[in-house]
């Protein structure tokens, strides 16, 4: 990939018991920042909901970054360093996975 290819990032959260609607209102507040920074592209966030086998909640949201250097710009900005700061504590490790993951992957058209 180039520096200048667009990437698919999936954000896998294991939320804290009862910290889900807080989370889910940093989700809205990070798409919009990322969006008006020109970070992302315009293609719509998706955010899933589901429990583990514990019943324990987690989320797996999917957006596309505008290429590498948005991602190295995202960690540089103060404002979106502020939003995953506090969207940290609303996480928990779980089974020696950490609270928050993001792997970068590429779609396949089956």
């Amino acid at each position: 990939m180039t520096q200048d290819a667009p990437e698919i990032v999936l954000c896998q959260y294991q939320a804290k018991a009862g910290k889900e609607a807080e989370l889910l209102a940093l989700f809205k507040e990070q798409d919009g920042a990322l969006r008006r920074l020109g970070l992302i592209t315009d293609e719509p966030a998706v955010c899933y909901r589901g429990a583990d086998a514990a019943g324990r909640p987690f989320f797996v949201k999917t957006f596309t970054w505008k290429s590498a250097r948005a991602v190295e710009a995202a960690h540089q900005h103060p404002e979106v360093a502020d939003l995953w700061e506090r969207m940290a504590p609303l996480c928990e490790d779980r089974e020696g996975r950490s609270g928050m993951e993001f792997p970068h992957v590429e779609r396949i058209v089956l």
